[in-house]
């Protein structure tokens, strides 16, 4: 997660956000992180978030000048770098993937699996894959600057693992208290956690 201002902006360290309108997807994983990350720094109550929905959307709104902050994930990250927005604050966060109750497990097991095996080509050859990156950049910005992809970094990484139960139990407790469990229907670990105990990867 990135948090970034224009360049020359006063502020300078994730405290002098407070109150200050941040740009989200609303329930995203850039929605999530602002509160999990900035509640080290500010109040809860002078953490602000605008919904600022739409790939590639948050970084335009920074750039024209909509929003002064943003939480972007990447490539965006990179390539607000690249166009020399400044970074207030860096983490990483743990994103909890759903899938439809119907989803037949096989083609959810697949998919996991070649995630696995793409996450284990990166580590073996990280520079061979950065020029795909190309194929992330939204389409507004393809051609706003000369994107060195090998900059980029490895973005997100995949862990083929079953979430602790403790985990689970502190990211739902976190999302009621931030206000952002209105729309979960089912909160019971048994019944969200996949148990990937007999799936070794491929």
């Amino acid at each position: 997660m990135g948090d970034l201002r224009p360049p020359g902006f006063a502020i300078r360290t994730p405290a002098d956000l407070k109150d200050v309108p941040i740009a989200v997807g609303m329930r995203a994983g850039s929605h999530f992180n602002v509160p999990y990350r900035l509640e080290k720094f500010l109040p809860l109550a002078h953490i602000k978030t605008v919904n600022t929905g739409g790939f590639g959307a948050r970084l335009r709104a920074l750039l024209d000048g909509e929003v002064e902050a943003a939480s972007l994930l990447p490539p965006q990250i990179a390539m607000a770098e690249q166009l020399g927005l400044r970074k207030i604050i860096e983490d990483t966060f743990h994103t909890l993937w759903w899938v439809p109750e119907a989803s037949p497990s096989e083609i959810v097991t697949s998919y996991l699996r070649a995630l696995d095996r793409a996450e284990r080509a990166l580590d073996a050859d990280l520079p061979k894959y950065l020029p795909l990156w190309k194929l992330a950049v939204p389409g507004e910005f393809e051609n706003v600057h000369p994107w060195d992809f090998s900059t980029f970094g490895r973005g997100e990484r995949f862990v083929y693992q079953a979430i602790p139960r403790s985990e689970f139990d502190e990211v739902l407790d976190q999302v009621k208290r931030w206000g952002l469990d209105q729309y979960l229907k089912d909160k019971s670990f048994d019944n969200l956690a996949a148990d990937l105990s007999a799936d070794a990867p491929r």
